[in-house]
């Protein structure tokens, strides 16, 4: 049995331990990823940066590249043709990426209608094309994301796997459903496994890891070498190391200090009012994951405000109010 805190080796880039965060579009921004890589994760993830787009060097685009803080700086690209694909990790290689991610997993409309994320598990030879021009490009490791094939008819994670490797890809990573499942239903860990056949590179398990029960699980069920944390996360960046070091819930003052340091980096990272707008989505998961009878009207307050201080302060009374379980506790 693979022990969650063991190191594993990427392509000469060591990693810490087993328990990864996954690339999440508008969720895995550098201050997220700066929790999660204090907290203890093993690896994080950047969000999704489009090749073509990353290549004009808009700074919304470069700000997803940013590493600050991080002992291993990882970024995932995407796209649909060859060119964009290498010059983008050539930019994210000189811009101190470590490892370079290639995203064929993402199951967005908007992203697989341009061709790109899992739609390109349905043309394996395109596919391909895209990996060998994106390693040829740098000298850091390249690893790849990918879901089990397009639909039901079509589970090809092994093939694409397997021909990854041959390319010279140092690490898969496997969510546990197909891009027509989107995220219904529940992750097929077994069917994992038939990837971890096909190849002797480490593989990554992805796909309903909510805690360290689920962590082990799903690693004993799709023999993979390590497991990836993604909307588990939401509202917990802290939840990869907490798998890794089998911690539990922190008290609730502790929780409002960290939402109010989490909101306040991210208002330091994009500035306002960029930051109090992309903040709000994490206010909501804070406030559902641990809040203590917290009313619409509370909660409508804190997440149309648009003052910094106030935001912060109704956040923190919101959540210091300890739970029924903490109450427990005490008496």
């Amino acid at each position: 049995m693979i022990e969650l805190n063991q190191p594993l080796d990427i392509g000469g880039v060591q990693l810490r331990n087993r328990v990864f965060l996954a690339p999440m579009s508008g969720v895995s921004d550098l201050p997220f990823r700066q929790l999660a890589w204090q907290a203890g994760a093993g690896l994080v993830v950047s969000e999704m940066v489009a090749s073509a787009e990353l290549c004009t060097r808009e700074r919304g685009n470069l700000l997803r590249l940013k590493g600050d803080g991080l002992g291993t700086h990882v970024v995932q690209i995407a796209g649909r043709e060859a060119r964009w694909m290498a010059e983008a990790a050539r930019i994210t290689e000189g811009e101190g990426a470590h490892i370079i991610d290639i995203n064929m997993g993402c199951p967005a409309k908007k992203v697989t209608g341009g061709l790109s994320g899992s739609a390109l598990m349905r043309d394996l030879d395109h596919a391909l094309a895209l990996i060998e021009a994106t390693i040829a490009a740098v000298r850091v490791p390249v690893t790849l994301k990918m879901r089990l094939g397009w639909d039901d008819e079509t589970i090809n994670a092994p093939e694409l796997a397997a021909r990854a490797q041959q390319a010279g890809v140092q690490m898969v990573t496997v969510h546990g459903r197909t891009r027509c499942q989107f995220y219904e239903g529940k992750a097929d860990w077994h069917a994992i496994r038939a990837v971890k056949n096909a190849i002797t590179i480490p593989l990554v398990a992805n796909g309903d890891v909510l805690s360290r029960d689920d962590a082990v699980a799903i690693l004993e069920a799709s023999g993979a070498d390590a497991v990836m944390v993604g909307r588990g996360a939401y509202g917990q960046p802290w939840l990869p190391g907490a798998i890794v070091h089998g911690m539990g819930r922190d008290a609730s003052e502790m929780i409002a200090d960290y939402a109010v340091a989490h909101y306040e980096a991210m208002l330091a990272h994009y500035g306002e009012p960029t930051g109090i707008r992309h903040a709000r989505k994490h206010l909501g998961w804070y406030l559902e994951t641990h809040g203590v009878d917290v009313g619409s009207a509370e909660r409508g307050s804190i997440m149309t405000e648009t003052n910094p201080r106030q935001v912060a302060r109704r956040l923190h009374a919101a959540l210091s109010r300890p739970s029924a379980e903490d109450m427990k506790k005490v008496a």
